[in-house]
């Protein structure tokens, strides 16, 4: 468009035209000269001295707004380097609406945009797993002529696989013309980045490159290991390893940690172990590994100890190992260590700041039952989110303030933030245990307005909650409305029957499943042990116990325990006694259920004896053991013992006394005609409550 200029006698200066451009997505101020044709010169004056002020630069405003006062830097202006900085800026924000906008102008006016621009735009896609967006920028490739780029074939191909269309990739790759690694490795990559458990085609695709003689290469091999472990994968893991080894690939640090991460998550400690002492220096990566691993199998003990012998080499948790060792720490129960953590991570100002890092604190402090320190942990943070909402609502669960952690959900909302699945799946056993039907109809409503089915947990939680607030047919239509049912939503099923005592349809329940194409697990196997003894069959639960001896479950706690309540409940102590000495490595669990099979008996003094002998042996009774011992006293009679145990329970273990603690001692008391000695528990358990 022309450009209007005027004549001064002094100051020539132009006026543009505005842009037909829309898009204004930078403001600044410009300064104008305004004069006249017809005034004539003025004399100079002698300049003015004035105190220098520091000019300050306007506050840059939202794309797409314009200032009320002052024009816009219009896109036109600019040359083609700076848009394309401006299109990268939006892409690593993950604004990949207003960079499309961008990319259509310039389109228009037939500016070509450079290959990477298209790249940062096709890994935002990744991050957002955006297959819309990766389409439309397909488009824009072609029409740039740089569908032959095989720098963006191979980007291409990532971006269709990581946002799940396969057929889309394998159409891109089929075009290449060249077999090199990168655009093999971009495939592999998307695979594993698209989340769908697709072991079995990046072993394919792998496999393809080595019958096509495809240089592999260090981050062929750390795609492949990754994609092993998340199948846990051992066999294919040692074919890997060797390859390595036959490529001279093993000493590659990336490839040793990859090789550890395989081992721990397919259960091979030792292999995992001897591969890390191997390893001459070891960096912070290959140590997070380590203790990643060790806490993914429950080995909370060597998790610590491994951090520890980590501090001592001189290196300190970055941010990864503080929120993997967080939640070890709360398991043990160590809030002596959990303090040290916290006091490093007060230290380390940056880390304070990390919200996943004070969802970890609050998370570790409550599971230590130290309540207080959590809310302060979660109060005290300047910036809250579901998260953090979640792991607060988590702890008031897990510390018995139901009430509260139901009341969460609404105080989260009035903060702006919006429950997400982990949300919902972690209040759903809050209205379960509280028996609040309408709250859980009100958040099966909002799970069903949000799309979070069909999620297992969700659905799963939903079922148990149903059954637990007695309209067990809520339950059985969320089973039969599962399109596809695994191990969990079975265990629910038979857990909803139940819960609501209809025993045998649970074992029905069971039967169908076995029947299915998925085989019950240790938690199935130790629940229908439980409906075994309650119902008295005992040759469904010699059954059971032939299938927990093949599947080598016997070994769980859980399970060896329900075993040997089971045939107690049957009244073959001869058999529990058995399952009870079979068992290598005893804890309370095992020690909690012989005593209890020898109460189902009324081998009383039996049970107590045992009690004193697990004591004696250095196992630590829990408050499901006093329970279970008092139970027995109150029904043999045995007043004092039952006061002497109480006493033990409260001032040696420092067991937190429940309800019903105090509800077996009142009755016991008051059977025994001690009615001053009833009355003082009564008042206890008024105080305490």
């Amino acid at each position: 468009m022309e450009i209007i200029q005027f004549q001064s006698h002094s100051l020539p200066f132009s006026l543009q035209p505005s842009s037909p451009n829309p898009l204004f997505y930078k403001t600044k101020q410009f300064c104008r000269i305004q004069g006249s044709a017809r005034s004539p010169p003025k004399p100079p004056k002698k300049p003015t001295k004035f105190p220098r002020k520091r000019r300050r630069n306007p506050p840059s405003l939202p794309f797409f707004q314009k200032a009320p006062s002052s024009p816009s830097l219009p896109l036109h202006s600019k040359n083609p380097q700076a848009i394309y900085k401006d299109i990268q800026a939006f892409a690593r924000q993950n604004k990949l609406k207003e960079a499309l906008a961008i990319l259509d102008y310039v389109d228009q006016q037939g500016i070509p945009v450079n290959p990477t621009t298209f790249s940062s735009l096709l890994a935002s896609c990744v991050r957002l797993k955006s297959l819309t967006h990766g389409r439309q920028i397909h488009a824009h490739i072609r029409t740039n002529g740089l569908e032959n780029n095989e720098f963006l074939r191979a980007k291409l191909s990532h971006m269709y696989t990581s946002c799940g269309s396969i057929e889309d990739a394998q159409r891109v790759f089929d075009e290449c013309t060249s077999n090199n690694a990168y655009s093999w490795n971009a495939l592999l990559r998307g695979s594993v980045v698209s989340g769908r458990k697709r072991y079995l085609d990046v072993l394919s695709t792998f496999s393809e490159m080595r019958s096509l003689a495809v240089n592999l290469n260090e981050y062929t091999f750390s795609t492949v290991l990754k994609s092993f472990a998340g199948a846990s994968a051992f066999r294919q893991g040692l074919k890997a390893h060797a390859l390595l080894i036959k490529y001279g690939f093993i000493n590659s640090s990336m490839l040793r940690t990859g090789l550890i991460d395989l081992y721990f998550k397919c259960g091979k400690i030792k292999l995992a172990h001897r591969v890390f002492e191997e390893i001459p220096e070891r960096d912070i990566i290959l140590w997070g590994a380590v203790i990643a691993g060790f806490a993914h199998n429950r080995m909370q003990r060597e998790a610590l100890n491994y951090a520890r012998w980590m501090i001592s080499e001189g290196i300190y948790p970055n941010s990864v190992i503080l929120t993997t060792i967080l939640p070890v720490i709360g398991e043990v129960w160590a809030r002596k260590v959990g303090q040290e953590v916290h006091a490093y991570v007060v230290k380390t100002k940056s880390y304070s700041k990390q919200l996943s890092i004070q969802s970890g604190l609050i998370d570790m402090y409550c599971k230590c039952g130290d309540m207080e320190s959590g809310r302060q942990v979660f109060y005290c943070s300047g910036e809250r989110n579901a998260i953090s909402w979640t792991a607060l609502m988590s702890g008031y669960k897990s510390n018995g303030r139901l009430e509260q952690a139901l009341r969460s959900v609404v105080w989260m909302q009035q903060e702006g933030f919006k429950p997400d699945v982990v949300t919902v799946a972690t209040v759903l056993p809050v209205c379960a245990q509280l028996r609040a039907l309408n709250h859980g109809m009100e958040i099966h409503a909002y799970a069903v307005k949000n799309c979070f089915f069909p999620n297992v947990s969700i659905v799963t939680s939903l079922m148990i909650m149903y059954s637990k607030c007695g309209v067990l047919d809520y339950s059985l239509k969320l089973f039969n409305g599962l399109e596809a049912r695994n191990v969990i939503s079975w265990t629910a099923m038979i857990e909803s029957y139940a819960e609501s005592g209809c025993l045998p349809e649970a074992i029905g329940v069971f039967r169908s499943m076995q029947l299915s194409k998925h085989r019950p697990d240790s938690v199935v196997m130790a629940r229908m042990l439980n409906i075994c003894g309650e119902l008295k069959a005992i040759k469904l639960g010699k059954e059971i116990h032939g299938q927990v001896l093949k599947k080598d479950f016997e070994s769980i706690p859980s399970v060896s325990a329900e075993m040997v309540k089971m045939y107690g409940a049957c009244g073959l102590m001869s058999n529990a006694k058995l399952v009870f000495d079979a068992v290598r490595v005893k804890g309370s669990m095992t020690w909690t259920a012989i005593i209890e099979a020898h109460g189902y008996n009324d081998l009383c003094e039996g049970a107590i004896s045992l009690f004193h002998q697990m004591i004696s042996d250095g196992f630590t009774p829990n408050h499901f053991t006093f329970k279970v011992v008092l139970s027995i006293c109150r029904k043999a009679g045995f007043v004092d013992e039952a006061c002497q145990i109480f006493s033990v329970m409260t001032r040696k273990y420092k067991v937190k006394v429940s309800e019903e603690h105090y509800c077996i001692m009142i009755e016991l008391l008051n059977m025994s005609g001690r009615f001053e000695e009833a009355e003082r528990f009564i008042q206890m358990k008024s105080l305490s409550s």
